[in-house]
């Protein structure tokens, strides 16, 4: 078998106690087939069901024993009927012994390979555990055990267990199933892996579908300084997985053409615009770069010589509390740094490092060219990560930090500086505690829900879905999403359920508006009115009358709707910084509009309406002086057009500038805030 070959044996249990997980087993094992069909076609895969009904394996025939387990497929490539295969596993009648089941699979491997070592050769159990196994005719059955696992080990093979405990009231022997709990330990402990799972969303995430040769991203020198130097290699710890990528196909190929390869060759020609039948060779062809309105040409040989070439390396640049790098900083995928395996020193040195690093709560900022002729430097944290067991050696985790051209500030105002009436009251802040609770995913009295390493894409198990669909039936619709699957992306609804109360609660705690729709407004909105007054008038008055005689019946209603709803609908807006802005002046200058038609006063509760609003939103962006210079001018503005009335209004109605006290960003002080500019002359 090739070295880039891995050969599994699926050894499931499908006795009476494994009954009811059976169908989310059989979803698991074909997702595992089906993603084999797309990444690994050449691998080889064989199928034993053990607490069957039959027997059917050859050591049964050969030495005896090893009933109640049935080879439902033999070691052979992966192809649609293996998936067939795993959609009808058999529902048994016997108990499983999941050591009789191992040894079975382990025989199929040693006769199909025979005493080579080559290639990945993975046994893959999954059992719930709580039948007993059988005693040995000699010995013990931890001496049985170890013997396995030492075959294991010798024929190079590695196995994997998912133990499967979804219900938590079984009638089952505690003995029993912490014995096997114990031999299950042993076995892991000189192969491979064991995983505990108590749920069917867990369950997809426990099965290694797919496997991943590690690969270094870096081997050399971690450079502390010029005379220190450490042996280190870099993996790549967490990388997205992707939709597989989609191919050109061509079915022009004969139909009797076996070999044919189906795949779509695409040449690209180069014509002269002056001369379109004129083919442009390669030589005189060059690149080039828009600078300004003109196009800058540059040649390989130039492009060559302006690429920025570091030297392959990985360079300490200095440490910094933990605390300096904040968690939105990290970039990309997450590395591992590890002590060159075998190399004693550099082992220590890492371990030294690391836990100097976790005692004083600093990281380390690196410089990283990954390889020769890379063309950009990289700057990342490294993170100590020291072990807890002793057989594993302390290592790093680095992340990527952003460049400034790679950091986005998008500016929000604090809650901590809204005022008291803008913020959370006991009875609200209790209420979102309760919902919090609620929805925690890892209670402390409980099972972590979710839990990343055995949480599967979505998105990626419909699609893997589908393709086995399609490849059976072209026409084939999408299928709905699973419902394991919508566990991970809907709320529990049995959780929703239970706790109504807390649901409601929160909802009576806070008041819901209907966020309005912006209208374009017919009215003109014009500059805010300068020290010439006669040409503010002038030019609001033509606007009023383009608008009176375009649009004579909507001029009134335009002034006094939802103004206020439409500036607060403004000021929530998201897409763009500039609505805030745009907000502001259009308040503005809709207060200054209906100082200009007021008649007798007919609009004072109005404009109080608009600068009350204008004051709260002013306060809620941290813009007090926007408010403040607004309202100096309007009073200004009134003692010129002889407005004492809108000016006593107005006082008798507490307006007043933000002050310090109010808006920490406000250069008023509360004492010089509650004097009433309005009354100056």
């Amino acid at each position: 078998m090739a070295r880039n070959k891995e050969s599994l044996v699926l050894l499931i249990e499908v006795g009476p106690s494994m009954h009811g997980v059976l169908p989310e087993v059989e979803k698991v094992c074909c997702l595992l087939a089906e993603k084999k069909l797309i990444y690994g076609k050449y691998d080889e895969v064989g199928v034993v069901a053990f607490g069957t009904t039959d027997t059917k394996n050859d050591l049964t025939v050969e030495v005896g024993g090893y009933e109640n387990v049935t080879v439902l497929r033999d070691i052979k490539v992966v192809d649609g009927a293996l998936v067939d295969v795993l959609h009808q596993l058999p529902r048994g009648s016997a108990r499983g012994d999941f050591l009789d089941a191992v040894v079975v699979g382990m025989d199929m491997m040693i006769k199909k390979y025979k005493e080579t070592n080559k290639g990945k050769k993975r046994l893959c159990l999954i059992t719930n555990a709580v039948t007993p196994t059988r005693l040995p005719y000699e010995g013990t059955k931890e001496d049985q055990v170890k013997t396995v696992a030492a075959q294991m080990m010798a024929h190079g093979m590695k196995m994997d267990c998912v133990v499967v405990r979804a219900q938590k009231d079984w009638d089952v022997d505690k003995k029993i199933v912490e014995e096997n709990d114990f031999l299950l330990g042993l076995l892991s402990n000189k192969s491979s892996s064991k995983v505990y799972v108590g749920n069917a969303t867990s369950l997809l995430g426990a099965l290694r579908t797919r496997n991943i040769t590690p690969v270094t991203t870096y081997r050399g020198d971690f450079e502390l300084s010029y005379i220190m130097k450490i042996k280190v290699w870099v993996y790549k710890k967490t990388c997205e997985e992707k939709f597989p990528t989609l191919k050109k196909y061509s079915d022009k190929a004969p139909p009797t053409d076996k070999f044919a390869s189906h795949e779509i060759k695409v040449d690209y020609e180069y014509r002269s615009i002056e001369d379109p039948k004129r083919v442009v060779p390669p030589e005189q062809r060059i690149k080039g770069y828009r600078y300004g309105p003109q196009v800058v040409p540059i040649s390989s040989a130039e492009w060559e010589a302006v690429k920025f070439k570091p030297e392959k390396g990985l360079k300490l640049l200095g440490f910094t509390d933990a605390s300096n790098i904040m968690r939105h900083y990290y970039m990309k995928d997450v590395n591992l740094f590890i002590a060159e395996p075998g190399n004693t020193k550099a082992i220590l040195a890492i371990s030294a490092l690391a836990r100097a690093m976790k005692e004083m709560n600093k990281v380390a900022i690196v410089r990283c060219v990954w390889r020769q002729g890379q063309t950009n430097v990289v700057i990342g944290v490294l993170t100590p990560n020291v072990s807890a067991k002793d057989s594993v050696p302390d290592s790093f985790y680095f992340n990527v930090l952003p460049f400034a051209e790679d950091v986005r500030e998008f500016q929000f105002p604090s809650f901590s500086n809204l005022p008291s009436s803008m913020q959370p009251n006991e009875q609200q802040q209790d209420a979102a505690d309760k919902l919090v609770q609620m929805l925690d995913l890892a209670p402390a009295d409980g099972e972590e829900v979710l839990p990343p390493d055995l949480t599967p894409n979505p998105a990626l198990e419909r699609f893997y879905r589908s393709l086995e669909l399609r490849s059976k039936d072209p026409s084939a619709n999408i299928p709905q999403i699973d419902e394991t699957l919508k566990r991970i992306t809907e709320p529990d609804p049995e959780l929703l359920h239970q706790n109504t109360a807390v649901i409601e609660e929160f909802c009576r705690s806070f008041e819901l508006k209907e966020n309005p729709k912006l209208k374009k407004s017919s009215r003109r909105i014009r500059e805010k009115p300068t020290g010439s007054s006669e040409d503010g008038e002038g030019v609001a008055a033509a606007g009023q009358a383009m608008d009176a005689a375009e649009y004579p019946s909507q001029v009134k209603v335009e002034q006094d709707s939802n103004t206020v709803q439409e500036f607060e609908a403004m000021m929530s807006r998201r897409d763009s910084p500039d609505w805030v802005r745009k907000a502001f002046q259009s308040m503005k200058d809709k207060i200054y509009n209906l100082v200009e038609d007021s008649v007798e006063g007919d609009t004072y509760q109005k404009i109080l309406e608009c600068l009350v609003a204008l004051r709260k939103g002013c306060i809620c962006k941290q813009e007090p002086e926007q408010f403040n210079d607004f309202l100096r001018h309007l009073n200004k503005f009134c003692h010129e057009r002889h407005l004492d009335s809108l000016s006593d209004f107005l006082a008798s109605n507490n307006v007043m500038l933000i002050s310090k006290s109010e808006e920490p960003e406000s250069n008023v002080p509360e004492t010089e805030a509650r004097v009433l500019l309005l009354k100056e002359p």
